[in-house]
Parts: structure tokens; sequence; C-alpha cells
């Protein structure tokens, strides 16, 4: 039997804390476009949007934290998605599912969250593999260095430190 620990908890809600971020700023586009412009604008500008703040959101995430995989995060984001939809929007204050017969209005963004959460993580984990390259390339060149200047001056390396 698997146990959770207080660790993988406070993972998971600091994943959760960033999808819920980026579904607030998401409510922000609906609710200042719903007061400034027409719904089919509003929803234009969401869908536009919605991947735009999934971009933005999941890149902090990954760069400060990176618990999770890219499918795993992508998961985390549109469930938030799709429970405060049904929950918030849909029951309480639409009191409809009429939503849901949209695409501009639910399923495309959805669908752009979860691929532009997805693909940012992807290219997260290339970037973080590149970096771990380089900087285990410049150690490699460090080590030589020393090790080939211990070499002239006859000096004995330890550990890639010189010991006179």
């Amino acid at each position: 039997m698997t146990t959770v620990n207080t660790t993988q908890i406070r993972r998971f809600g600091v994943v959760l804390a960033f999808a819920l971020i980026a579904q607030a700023l998401c409510w922000a586009i609906m609710v200042v476009g719903r007061a400034v412009t027409s719904l089919e604008n509003t929803l234009i500008a969401h869908a536009i949007g919605a991947p735009i703040i999934a971009v933005v959101v999941s890149s902090i995430y990954y760069k400060k934290f990176n618990y999770t995989t890219p499918l795993q995060t992508a998961i985390v984001f549109i469930s938030v998605v799709v429970a405060m939809d049904v929950f918030i929007v849909a029951l309480l204050i639409e009191k409809s599912f009429a939503m849901f017969a949209s695409p501009i209005g639910t399923w495309i963004p959805i669908t752009s969250i979860f691929l532009a959460t997805y693909l940012t993580g992807i290219l997260a984990a290339k970037r973080a593999k590149a970096t771990t390259r380089e900087i285990a390339s410049h150690t490699e060149k460090r080590a030589k260095v020393i090790h080939d200047h211990a070499l002239k001056s006859n000096k004995v390396v330890k550990n890639n430190s010189l010991i006179v």
C-alpha cells in the first residue's frame, strides 16, 4: 500500500495553487470582458488569453518548483478549470450547463490550456537538461585545467583541487 506523505501533499498544493491562479486570471478576462464588451468578444479574448495565461503561470511553476511531469501538471490545470466551470460557473453563476455546448466558450480554452501547459513543461524539461549538460561540461573543463596546471607545476591533484 502506498502512503502519501506531507511533502507530496505540499507539492500537490503548490501545483494546485498555480492552477487556481491561472483560473483566476482567466475569470478576470471574463469578468472584465463582460463589463466592457459583448459576450462574443469576451469569449474570443478568453480563447486567446487562456493559453497565454497557462504558458506564463506554468512557466513560473516549472522554473521555481517543477514537482510534477508536464502531463501531470496539464491534468491538474484542466481539472481545476473543469471543476470550477461545472461547480462555480455553470451551477452557481449561470445556473445552466449551456456553456458546455459552446466550443469557443469552453472546449477551445480547455484544450488550449492543456496543450499550453503540457508543451511549456516539455520545453522546460529540455531547457533543464541542456543547462545540466552545460554545467557538467563546464565542470569537466575546469577539472582538466586544474589537473593540467598541477601536472605542469608538479603539484598533487585530489578531488579536482590542488594540494601544495
